[in-house]
């Protein structure tokens, strides 16, 4: 296993690469010559320069992005309806390995937009699928439906099977982008962080994810794993905190990578809520492997 040590939590996506073999992100990408655009709006004070934005500054923090982002509509096999994808591009010469951001159980939002953008300014391609495409009224996605609780209802209903589809489906496309290399990580946070550790049981390809406060797969589901997995905990959230041990138990007797670290203080949606818990919220450590 390769040894790396880094500073900001989307950087974990870069370590689990490099664990499993991928190339790395550029240390320093070459800007792309673009033609002039209109000066965009000044970007917010970061609470640290390695972190994304907090919900707070999301929204600012994409709108003063020099980073290019297009939405795309991916097909799903056997099906009509689309997969809605926010896709964001770093500025280097060379391919770049994808990394799939999987959201909250509140839905595709602008704060999950901006931890896209700040992957993509690390040196990754970053997909951010709205998963509740063609579940909202009308057949719309999470800005189609009402209230913050009606799209947890709408998110929660998701199936594994239903989720693993269209995650198979965006991976396809993805590693098809011209500009990708054949390497694939999934990181998601919450629901969607018990997503990405979930589909690292379901899908051998998958080079590595990273799971943000969400709860572990199913003892019985872990031997089908073989990617590395990176789980970043607050210490102060035992619900999510209860599902590690009996998978790390079970993963070091397969033989297989899963990396720990829990942040003391820290709550649950720590990197979403920055500010919160008096600042503990926010004091996140090196790591090494």
């Amino acid at each position: 296993m390769r040894r790396c040590v880094l500073s900001g939590l989307t950087l974990f996506a870069t370590c689990a690469l490099q664990m499993h073999g991928a190339a790395s992100p550029a240390a320093s990408p070459t800007p792309v010559v673009a033609a002039p655009v209109a000066t965009p709006a000044a970007a917010p004070e970061p609470l640290s320069p390695t972190l994304p934005a907090d919900e707070e500054r999301a929204k600012r923090a994409l709108e003063s992005s020099p980073r290019h982002a297009e939405w795309v509509d991916v097909a799903l096999p056997g099906s009509p309806t689309k997969l809605r994808t926010f896709v964001t591009y770093p500025e280097r010469k060379d391919k770049a390995p994808v990394v799939i951001v999987i959201h909250e159980v509140y839905g595709l939002s602008d704060w999950i937009r901006a931890v896209a953008d700040r992957l993509a300014a690390d040196g990754f391609i970053a997909l951010a699928p709205d998963m509740l495409s063609g579940f909202g009224p009308g057949g719309g996605g999470s800005d189609s439906v009402a209230s913050r609780d009606d799209v947890v209802k709408l998110v929660r209903a998701l199936t594994p099977e239903e989720v693993t589809r269209r995650l198979d489906a965006l991976r396809a496309y993805a590693l098809g982008l011209p500009a990708a290399t054949s390497k694939s990580a999934t990181l998601g946070f919450c629901w969607g962080g018990g997503r990405s550790f979930a589909y690292a049981t379901a899908q051998p390809g998958l080079n590595a994810a990273v799971v943000f406060y969400g709860g572990s797969p199913e003892t019985p589901d872990l031997a089908r794993i073989s990617a590395p997995v990176l789980g970043l905990y607050g210490g102060d959230d035992a619900r999510v905190n209860a599902t590690i041990e009996p998978a790390a138990a079970e993963l070091r007797k397969l033989g297989k990578t899963y990396e720990v670290e829990i942040y003391e203080g820290a709550g649950h949606g720590f990197l979403r809520a920055q500010s919160g818990r008096e600042g503990a919220n926010q004091r996140h450590q090196h790591i090494s492997s």
